[in-house]
C-alpha cells in the first residue's frame, strides 16, 4: 500500500498540518489559529495545550482533505518555534505567568523577558559560548530558564520537566522524553560535538546548577538526531486525538525553520544532477527569519549562532544567522500606517489578503519586481523593532525610519512597505557578508516560509545579497522538513540526507540582477548605515536617563 506522511508545523500564530506522499508530493494541508498574549515588557506567552489542540485539529483536517485511510500513514514528524514550555512534575502545565495562570505555561521565543539575564550569562565569557557567536540572545532558553528562577521560584521549583516546544510536540504525541539534537544544540547550549554533551561548568557559572545536581533531569538525558523513532510511536491516547491508528511512528522533531532548510536546500536541480547542501544557503522567512548556511567544518562568525553540529543535517555544521522581526515587522509597519483601513478593506474587495493586494498594484505600476525597489527611493527602514540577533547580536536595537510625509493614501503604504522589505534585505546581506569574513560562502539561497512565494521579496532580495534566489518546488518546505522526519522514522529512507534527496526539488529562480538595480541597493545600503548609526548614537545619548 503507497505509503503517506505527515508533518505538523506550529508557527507563532498557527498550526499547520500537511499530508504528503513519498517523493514529496502535497496531498492536502490544513490550518488552526493558537492563543498568544502580549504583555508590556516584550512578555509573549502561549498555552500548550492549546497548541496540541491546535495540532490535532489540523491533522484531522488536512487528512480529510486528503481522503485517504488513516492506516495508510506511515509516520509523523513535529516542528515548533523555539519556544520553552513548562510542566510539573505530573506533566500539566505550570505557569510562567505574572498572572499566575497555570495554562500560560509557554514562553515564546520572541519574548524578550530575559534580557538582562542574557547579559548576566554573557558576562561569563564561558567557553560555550563560543558556538552562539559569543553572545547568547534572550530567545535562547538558558536566559528564559534563569529568569524563571530569578522571578518565579515557585514555577521554577516545581517544575518536573522543561522542553523546547518541538520536544514538547513528540512528547505529548508518543511519551517519550528523548530530545532533539536540533532543539537542544540550538538553543540549549547542548554541545553535540566530540561527546560534548551539557557543560556542568556553563550551568554552574550561570546560577543553573540546579540542573548538574540533578543529571540534567528536567532538560533531557537522552539526546537523539532529527528523525530517530520514538518511543513505540503514537500512544494510544494521542492517536485517539489525531484520528489514526496507534503506534505510528513518530521522528525527533525539529525546530520550525530548520526543517524548512531540511525541505529546501537539498533538493534536486532542474538538470538532475546532486546537489550539495554546502552551496546553498537556507533563508526561512516567516514571522522572524533565520538564515542558515551548512559546512564541513566548524566556522565560527561572530554574532551569528553556531557553528553547530548536527543542528540541521546530520553530520554537517550549522551557522544560523536571523532576523528577529521579518514578517512581523512589515505587519506592523503596514497597521502603523493611516491608509491600513482604506487599504485592508480594497483587499478584500478583491478577494485578496493585504500584501498580496499591495504586491499587484505595485508590480503593476512599475512593471516589475526589481523595479519596485525604486519607490522606496525616498524612504528608508532599519526594521528592527524587537533588536538586532545577527550579526550584531544586539537586543537593544530599535527600529528607525526616515523620510516619512504626511500622505496617507495607499501608493504611500506601498512605498513604505517596499522600503520594509528593502530593509529587510540589507538585514540579509549584512549576515551573508559576516558568513563570508569567515569562510562560510554560498552561490544560491532557496527561500522558504509564507514570504517566499512573494516575486517581490524574492527578487529584492536576490538583487540586494547579489545571490540567486530560488524557490523550492514544493509551495510548502516547512511541512515537507516535517513530514520527512516521519519517512525517516518510518524506514521510507535511511537517512535525512537520502530523504531530502528523494522527497524535495528545487523550482523557479531569480531573474539576474540589472546593473543600475544593483547601483541603487548599494547606495541605498549607504542610509541603511546612516540610520543604524542613529539608533546607536540616540540610544547612547539617552542611556544614563531613566526611562519614564
Amino acid at each position: 500500500m503507497p505509503r503517506a506522511y505527515i508533518g505538523v508545523d506550529v508557527g507563532t500564530t498557527s498550526t499547520r498540518a500537511g499530508v504528503f506522499d513519498e517523493s514529496g508530493t502535497l496531498l492536502a494541508t490544513a490550518r488552526h489559529p493558537i492563543r498568544i498574549w502580549h504583555e508590556p515588557g516584550d512578555v509573549v506567552e502561549q498555552s500548550s495545550q492549546d497548541i496540541w489542540e491546535a495540532c490535532v485539529r489540523s491533522v484531522r483536517a488536512a487528512m480529510a482533505e486528503a481522503s485517504i485511510a488513516p492506516d495508510s500513514i506511515g509516520g509523523i514528524g513535529f516542528d515548533a518555534t523555539c519556544s520553552l514550555v513548562v510542566l510539573d512534575r505530573q506533566g500539566e502545565p505550570l505557569t510562567v505567568s505574572a498572572s499566575g495562570e497555570a495554562e500560560r505555561n509557554v514562553i515564546v521565543w520572541m519574548d524578550h523577558r530575559a534580557v538582562a539575564e542574557a547579559r548576566l550569562i554573557n558576562e561569563t565569557e564561558d567557553a560555550v559560548l563560543r558556538y552562539v557567536g559569543g553572545s547568547i540572545s534572550p530567545e535562547m532558553e538558558m536566559p528564559k530558564l534563569l529568569w524563571l528562577k530569578r522571578h518565579l521560584r515557585g514555577s521554577f521549583d516545581a517544575a518536573g520537566h522543561f522542553f523546547d516546544l518541538a520536544d514538547y510536540l513528540t512528547w505529548r504525541a508518543t511519551g517519550s522524553l528523548q530530545r532533539s539534537t536540533c532543539t537542544v544544540t540550538c538553543k540549549w547550549n547542548y554541545l553535540a560535538h566530540d561527546g560534548g554533551g551539557w557543560s556542568a561548568q556553563f550551568f554552574k557559572r550561570i546560577g543553573l546548577s540546579d540542573f548538574v545536581t540533578e543529571k540534567y533531569a528536567r532538560i533531557g538525558t537522552e539526546i537523539v538526531a532529527p528523525g530517530t523513532r520514538l518511543g513505540s510511536g503514537l500512544t494510544r491516547t494521542a492517536a485517539a486525538e489525531l484520528g489514526l491508528p496507534a503506534g505510528i511512528p513518530v521522528g525527533a522533531s525539529l525546530i520550525d525553520a530548520h526543517a524548512g532548510g531540511i525541505g529546501a536546500i537539498g533538493g534536486r536541480d532542474g538538470a538532475g544532477g546532486t546537489s550539495d547542501a554546502c552551496d546553498r544557503l537556507a533563508y526561512i522567512m516567516g514571522t522572524s527569519a533565520c538564515i542558515m548556511a551548512t559546512t564541513k567544518e566548524p566556522c565560527f562568525v561572530p554574532g551569528v549562532w553556531g557553528p553547530y553540529y548536527s543542528g540541521m543535517v546530520p553530520d554537517f555544521w550549522l551557522n544560523e544567522g536571523g532576523q528577529s522581526a521579518a514578517g512581523a515587522a512589515i505587519d506592523h509597519l503596514l497597521k502603523s500606517h493611516p491608509g491600513h483601513a482604506e487599504a485592508s478593506a480594497a483587499a478584500r474587495g478583491e478577494g485578496l489578503d493585504l500584501i498580496d493586494f499591495l504586491e499587484r498594484r505595485i508590480i503593476a505600476r512599475t512593471g516589475s519586481a526589481s523595479h519596485a525597489a525604486l519607490l522606496a527611493r525616498d524612504i528608508h527602514v532599519l526594521p528592527e523593532f524587537i533588536g538586532n540577533r545577527s550579526p550584531y547580536a544586539d537586543p537593544d536595537t530599535r527600529a528607525v525610519i526616515a523620510g516619512l510625509d504626511l500622505d496617507t493614501d495607499i501608493a504611500s503604504m506601498e512605498r513604505l512597505f517596499v522600503a520594509g522589505l528593502c530593509g529587510l534585505a540589507y538585514g540579509l546581506a549584512e549576515v551573508i557578508e559576516a558568513f563570508a569574513a569567515h569562510g562560510v560562502r554560498s552561490s544560491i539561497m532557496i527561500m522558504g516560509g509564507g514570504a517566499s512565494r512573494s516575486p517581490l521579496v524574492r527578487q529584492i532580495m536576490a538583487d540586494t545579497t547579489g545571490l540567486t534566489v530560488a524557490l523550492p518546488q514544493t509551495k510548502e518546505p516547512v511541512l515537507l522538513g516535517a513530514a520527512m522526519l516521519g519517512a525517516v522514522a518510518g524506514g521510507a529512507y535511511a537517512s535525512i540526507g537520502e530523504t531530502m534527496a528523494r522527497m524535495s526539488a528545487l523550482g523557479r529562480k531569480s531573474e539576474p540582477t540589472a546593473p543600475d538595480m544593483a547601483a541603487f541597493h548599494r547606495r541605498k545600503r549607504a542610509v541603511y548605515k546612516l540610520l543604524r548609526e542613529v539608533d546607536r548614537g540616540s540610544r547612547a545619548a539617552m542611556g544614563d536617563i531613566a526611562r519614564g
